[in-house]
């Protein structure tokens, strides 16, 4: 279903300045700001707005951007970053050392609660700038992650000026990147414009100089009928998300293509909840992560244009283990006679297993504007799936506050999720007990990968790829997740929008893209 290669035509044609990109997008954001969530439509958005000190082509090699060059000491606990002269950001402010110390020490401060960014940082002893050319990050233990974690705009380096100034940075940014946020409006979209002065890309950008297109307008279409039908028509000239059931269509259409890329990371997973309720038994979770047949489900919301996942992280992230598939699987049987070990041996007249008097209901909560179409009809074909040993999987949607606030109070007893990263250090962002609710993603709320996880940041790459490995197999033996699929990237565009690369975090590149008229 890849097709990487769908943009090999930029090759052959030169570049031209100019035009209005009209995005369609299935999901929507609650706060711009990246440094203060995880969301990856804000960063699709923001890899636009916010430069990196380093850059990560698709290779996986680091290239110079904000920072020219940069020294790792021998055990990696000290990194130096040399800072390119003459960048500014597009209130004028000038990029130094102290605007980059502003933006990390921002971040690691609690009252910022910027989980997902903070988590990338790693454990930091402190951050200097001997002079405004040099940054200096030093570390209380190695940590191996620093450079991959620099190149996502989750770090990207915003206008102090602004910060100090802004009373609330949800809806607005001002980064040094190639365009400007014209405005954000949660629910609608972004209108981003060109700025005519950049000149410092990422070393594994095609060109040099400003962005050619004049303005990206990212537009929320959440009715995937509606988005299709935009790009149909030519309303917008790419959307993501296609509808699974149009993605053979759209493919087949001479005008239109669609481009994929797989996700590294954290695979679309169920995440139980072991503090509270049923889920708090191992059995009840193994009983649960048998019921339910994921090759099935994934078939019956993507069409096959997904691929079923087979471990909590993907085939393309670091240290993924092939070995972790053998360990779990769709078992009916087992899945009730671990229910039946567990003590939930009633059932009611609706087949509902009982226990003590109480129904084997679990409540899955979830974010409708930020969970598909395709997600929900997976999650309803799971519902019906785990019903068979006697579930009773209750679906709970709710706005993006209900979701933070049904997690933070710890009601719920499964969410959904997916990180991209090609580093398993995410594995840390979402398994790791500083990082359950309210101040993370670890919404299984474990905390006995802890050792494991903190090792594995500063280990010899042998030693990381054991301890991985021993976290992978952990995560499914204990039951803590049910893996669903590997996430893609799918961009459906007319064949009149060039030039688009991809970033290691399988979101589009816009810097180098054109409209061919």
């Amino acid at each position: 279903m890849a097709a990487n290669g769908a943009w090999a035509g930029a090759d052959a044609a030169k570049p031209v300045d100019g035009g209005v990109l009209k995005v369609g997008l299935g999901t929507d954001t609650a706060i711009i700001d990246p440094s203060i969530t995880g969301s990856s439509i804000t960063a699709v958005i923001t890899r636009n707005l916010v430069d990196s000190l380093v850059g990560q082509a698709p290779d996986n090699s680091f290239s110079p951007w904000l920072s020219e060059r940069w020294e790792i000491n021998g055990d990696n606990t000290v990194y130096t970053f040399h800072l390119r002269q003459g960048v500014t950001f597009s209130d004028g402010t000038p990029l130094d050392a102290a605007a980059v110390k502003y933006n990390f020490d921002r971040i690691l401060d609690p009252k910022t609660t910027s989980s997902y960014a903070k988590s990338l940082l790693g454990p930091i002893d402190k951050i200097e700038a001997p002079d405004t050319r040099t940054l200096v990050i030093r570390y209380r233990q190695s940590f191996a992650p620093l450079l991959q974690g620099l190149s996502l705009p989750y770090l990207g380096i915003q206008s102090p000026t602004y910060l100090q100034k802004a009373t609330s940075t949800n809806n607005t940014v001002v980064g040094s990147g190639p365009y400007v946020l014209d405005s954000f409006v949660q629910g609608s979209g972004s209108k981003l414009s060109r700025r005519a002065d950049y000149n410092w890309g990422p070393g594994y950008a095609t060109h040099t100089g400003p962005a050619h297109l004049n303005e990206i307008d990212f537009k929320y279409l959440p009715e995937a009928s509606v988005r299709l039908g935009a790009l149909a028509s030519g309303q917008v000239q790419a959307i993501d998300a296609v509808p699974p059931a149009n993605f053979r269509s759209v493919q087949g259409n001479g005008a239109l293509q669609v481009v994929t890329k797989e996700n590294p990371g954290v695979s679309s997973s169920f995440l139980l909840n072991t503090s509270k309720g049923p889920f708090t038994d191992i059995k009840v979770r193994q009983a649960f992560q048998s019921v339910v047949n994921v090759a099935s489900i994934v078939k019956a919301a993507y069409f096959g244009t997904l691929k079923p996942a087979d471990n909590i992280v993907g085939p393309s992230t670091l240290y993924y283990d092939p070995g972790v598939k053998t360990k779990w699987g769709f078992d009916v049987a087992k899945a009730n006679r671990l229910l039946d070990e567990a003590g939930w041996t009633e059932k009611d007249a609706d087949g509902i297993r009982q226990k003590g008097g109480q129904r084997l209901t679990v409540h899955y909560v979830y974010d409708s504007a930020q969970v598909g179409d395709s997600d929900i009809t997976l999650a309803q074909a799971a519902q019906y799936q785990v019903r068979q040993a006697g579930f009773d999987l209750q679906l709970d949607p709710v706005d993006a506050g209900g979701f933070t606030s049904r997690t933070n109070a710890n009601d719920y007893d499964l969410v959904s999720l997916y990180y991209v990263r090609a580093e398993p250090d995410i594995l840390r962002t979402v398994f790791h007990s500083a990082y359950a609710p309210p101040n993370g993603a670890n919404y299984a709320r474990i905390n006995s990968l802890d050792e494991k996880l903190s090792k594995a940041i500063g280990a010899t790459d042998a030693e990381r790829k054991r301890l991985y490995a021993e976290i992978q197999a952990e995560i499914i033996d204990q039951a803590y997740a049910v893996p669903r699929y590997i996430p893609a990237y799918q961009l459906g565009a007319s064949k009149k929008l060039l030039g688009i690369s991809w970033a290691t975090n399988a979101k589009p590149n816009f810097y180098d893209a054109w409209l061919n008229p």
